[in-house]
């Protein structure tokens, strides 16, 4: 039998418990709550770009609906 590849937390990546998963402990799974709740992580976004064609497309398909 193959043996599961143990989970490292990804704060400070000692095995990861089962209760706190994919966490080592309540501690860790605070500090990185707290990194999302600070910024310190970010989704990128990329802003798009419309052509006159496509606002003018966009306006005409709401009128039309």
């Amino acid at each position: 039998m193959m043996k599961k590849p143990s989970v490292k937390c990804p704060i400070c990546e000692r095995p990861a418990q089962e209760a706190t998963k994919p966490f080592c402990s309540d501690r860790c799974k605070q500090v990185d709550l707290n990194k999302w709740l600070s910024g310190h992580y970010s989704v990128p976004a990329v802003e798009e770009e419309f052509s006159e064609s496509d606002i003018t497309d966009l306006e005409n398909s709401r009128i039309l609906h």
